[in-house]
């Protein structure tokens, strides 16, 4: 059999530092999270925290099996030899699907702001533009990729960094004309939970999701020099990244404003900005969140074509789509995400409220099917490495304790989408688009006879990828 070919190991440790960042900071934290306040008033941080456990405990999962194995193909990979070809498989074209759904949302806001900034161009064009650029920034070589998405993370992280700075001069009395709140604002409107401990949970559900992409590091570590390292400070700073970034900054807002002002439902950050006296807040948070749009672009658009790229190599997509140029990037793999991408632009322009809406809602649950499949991929894995007395270089905490827990954690968030009116909807289409991926997974290997049969070793997904080459060919 032919070997597989190999992409290029030119991401740095400052690209892989910055995407494991940018990761976790998306515009949905600077414009959306004004809703999730709205909704359980300071008891967001609760919220907020209780969701970042969940995620701090599956990338620890995530790290131990990329530790010990980095692929491209990170958690589908992992699902591969742990609970089957099938599971593999789905996981994967889920996943690649959720990234597509996601250009089709970033580019659109992202062509709102610059027809805000410059009206005389249709916003349409301004959406071509920018997939096209970013298209072509993904296609170069993955370390154009890997310094865009440094530049775009810097620009967030400096962000939010003068806001966190800003934020705790003004709660000391230290900014001229900005009197120190106290605890008035934090407990003065109703306590705590000025809504109740049900708002604090369904706020859970609204924030969870926002942490999404911490894992896009553990697929970029496999076109590093050093993917193990990058690996073990990804999973590390996840701590760090998520109680500075979102609890410390959601700690500024409701402690220096009343969180049932109508400028916190609209724009947190920009309320908050409007506080210090700083002209031009609305466009100072334009240009931070059309950095985030233009992050999330970029990492969306890698995320699926190495996805996609994975899963050609592994005989579950066309076996041309895991080409690769002489720079090393797979740009078959990166087109087809990129003409998916465009057709849910366009449909995103002609039926917004129809069309892409249902889209949408297909890919709304499938962050957390994902965590699911890390948490049982993680489960088996461990039980065969102790079994084996293999040294791991990261290990999962109190395992299985803590895994049981996570799985647990998951499956009740599952269960509470089906409780509230704005995520029912996400959740039933999603399921049954997994329910219809799995079913296809499920039919592809029991026809090939190898649905029961997990893979144990990168030896037996050769050969089973021999198999299928010989039998049926690469095609999906």
């Amino acid at each position: 059999m032919a070997s597989q070919p190999q992409l290029h190991k030119s991401l740095k440790p400052r690209h892989l530092s910055m995407i494991a960042i940018a990761g976790v900071i998306g515009a949905g934290l600077f414009v959306g999270s004004g809703a999730a306040i709205h909704q359980a008033g300071p008891g967001i941080l609760l919220a907020y925290a209780a969701a970042g456990v969940v995620v701090i405990l599956v990338m620890r999962m995530l790290g131990e099996m990329a530790a010990a194995n980095p692929e491209t193909g990170s958690f589908s990979a992992y699902a591969d030899k742990a609970l089957g070809r099938w599971a593999g498989f789905s996981i994967g074209w889920l996943y690649a699907w959720f990234w597509i759904i996601v250009l089709g949302i970033e580019a659109t806001a992202g062509a709102a702001i610059m027809h805000r900034w410059l009206p005389g161009v249709d916003q349409w064009v301004w959406a071509l533009v920018l997939m096209i650029a970013l298209t072509l920034t993904n296609v170069w070589s993955v370390k154009s990729y890997g310094e865009f998405e440094f530049w775009f993370a810097s620009v967030k992280v400096t962000a939010i960094v003068l806001f966190l700075i800003a934020g705790i001069a003004a709660i000391l009395g230290l900014i001229p004309g900005v009197p120190a709140p106290g605890t008035t604002n934090l407990l003065g409107h109703g306590g705590l939970m000025p809504n109740g401990a049900g708002a604090v949970l369904a706020g859970i559900l609204v924030v969870v999701f926002s942490f999404f992409g911490a894992e896009i590091a553990t697929i970029a570590a496999g076109e590093s020099a050093d993917p193990v390292s990058a690996v073990r400070k990804a999973v590390n700073s996840v701590v760090w990244r998520i109680l500075v970034f979102y609890i410390g900054s959601m700690a500024i807002v409701v402690t220096l404003l009343p969180w049932d002002d109508a400028s916190v439902a609209k724009s947190p950050y920009v309320a908050v900005i409007e506080r210090f006296g700083i002209p031009g807040a609305a466009t100072i948070m334009d240009i931070v969140v059309l950095t985030s749009v233009l992050s999330c672009l970029n990492s969306g658009l890698y995320t699926a074509s190495r996805m996609i790229f994975s899963l050609s190599t592994r005989g579950d997509a066309p076996a041309s789509w895991g080409r690769i140029s002489g720079r090393g990037v797979p740009v078959r793999s990166v087109l087809v995400s990129t003409v998916v991408g465009f057709i849910t632009v366009g449909l995103n322009y002609l039926w917004p409220d129809t069309v892409f809406l249902f889209l949408v809602n297909t890919s709304g649950a499938i962050a957390l099917f994902v965590w699911l499949v890390i948490s049982a991929s993680q489960l088996v894995l461990r039980r065969r490495a102790d079994a084996a007395g293999t040294k791991l270089e990261i290990r999962m905490w109190l395992f299985p304790y803590l895994t049981w827990a996570s799985i647990i954690a998951i499956v009740a968030l599952l269960v509470g989408m089906l409780f509230l009116d704005d995520t029912r909807d996400e959740l039933i289409l999603s399921a049954a688009l997994a329910a219809l991926v799995i079913a296809i997974g499920v039919l592809r290997y029991r026809r090939r006879g190898v649905a029961a049969r997990p893979h144990t070793t990168a030896d037996d997904d050769a050969e089973l990828l021999e198999e299928d080459a010989e039998a049926h060919g690469h095609g999906a």
